[in-house]
């Protein structure tokens, strides 16, 4: 496969579980900001903070995040490239350029995603914005359900899963940092009926409530976290997500999964060894925070990693 391609086929993948991502992050606050109405701005500014956008927010709506704008921004903004409409614009132009290594359906899908956002009235949006976000999110579904149906399982499905798996193990940590955090507004909440109502809704945020109550009966920050990072069978937990990648690496290289054959391989085998042989204790120890910055600077290093192996030109002599 042509780097330039597989390329496009996994920041395809990238850019629609961004999409998605950020319609879950903003779900749950809508769904918060009913259940603590006093939170006010307090509950929207952590996702600026969740996309890194805090400076270009700034400039466009200064320094007070409401729901209004901080949706705007994230919604339909087209000169964030963070946004939801920018994401899914640059998804399809991924797509456009590949359109011969996709099937139809996976490019018919994608094409409608985006013209459900980009035709969406934000006025209208703004009435009833859970709607609005729902489909959001099915849109996402119906994309991973069509390509995983309609795509041969070789190399551009590889490269695809593996941009897939890498967004969603980086936004689960980032919706994670958020919530220890900057969200809770008092040290004295802890452990209290306003923190027990946050991790639920970050639980809510990555659909895993319902798996996490069928596991556990008391919410505990412990618990959590071990739900989230350390858990192999939940799809969004990061250590599954870094097994799936991982096993996508060895397919496209057709190397073994106990070595490496290159630096991509050689860090995402790393970074998924050190998850597998921590415990939750170690993490809340080291400090979440501080345990989430590690993580998400070797997510990075992954993703360069992968560029570096596989999309980088060759020097000339």
């Amino acid at each position: 496969m042509l780097s330039r391609v597989a390329d496009s086929v996994l920041w395809m993948a990238r850019y629609v579980e961004r999409a998605e991502n950020l319609a879950r992050f903003i779900d749950v606050t809508l769904n918060l900001q009913i259940d603590l109405p006093h939170a006010g701005g307090e509950q929207w500014a952590p996702l600026i903070s969740a996309t890194g956008d805090q400076k270009a927010f700034k400039e466009r709506h200064g320094e007070i995040a409401t729901d209004r704008n901080v949706i705007d921004f994230l919604t339909f903004d087209r000169e964030n490239p963070s946004s939801i409409i920018s994401v899914l614009r640059a998804a399809r132009e991924n797509a456009r350029s590949i359109r011969e290594t996709i099937s139809s359906e996976t490019w018919e899908q994608l094409n409608a995603f985006y013209h459900f956002v980009r035709d969406a009235d934000p006025d209208e949006v703004r009435r009833s914005p859970g709607e609005f976000f729902h489909a959001v999110k099915n849109h996402s579904h119906l994309f991973n359900g069509v390509t995983d149906g309609t795509m041969s399982h070789g190399e551009g499905w590889h490269f695809l899963n593996v941009g897939r798996r890498l967004e969603r193990a980086d936004k689960t940590s980032r919706i994670l940092d958020v919530k220890y955090f900057t969200l809770l507004p008092h040290v004295s909440d802890v452990g209290g009926p306003v923190d027990d109502l946050q991790w639920s809704a970050v639980l809510r945020s990555v659909s895993g409530f319902e798996m996490f109550r069928k596991r556990y009966h008391l919410i505990t920050v412990e618990r959590v976290v071990d739900f989230l990072i350390l858990d192999r069978q939940f799809p969004r937990a990061i250590q599954h997500c870094l097994i799936q990648a991982n096993a996508s690496l060895h397919k496209i290289s057709g190397s073994s999964t106990g070595g490496f054959v290159n630096l991509a391989e050689q860090r995402l085998g790393r970074l998924q060894s050190d998850l597998a042989y921590r415990d939750v204790r170690s993490i809340i120890d080291q400090g979440l925070h501080e345990f989430v910055d590690s993580l998400q600077t070797q997510l990075n290093q992954v993703g360069d990693a992968i560029t570096e192996t596989f999309f980088d030109p060759l020097p000339t002599a």
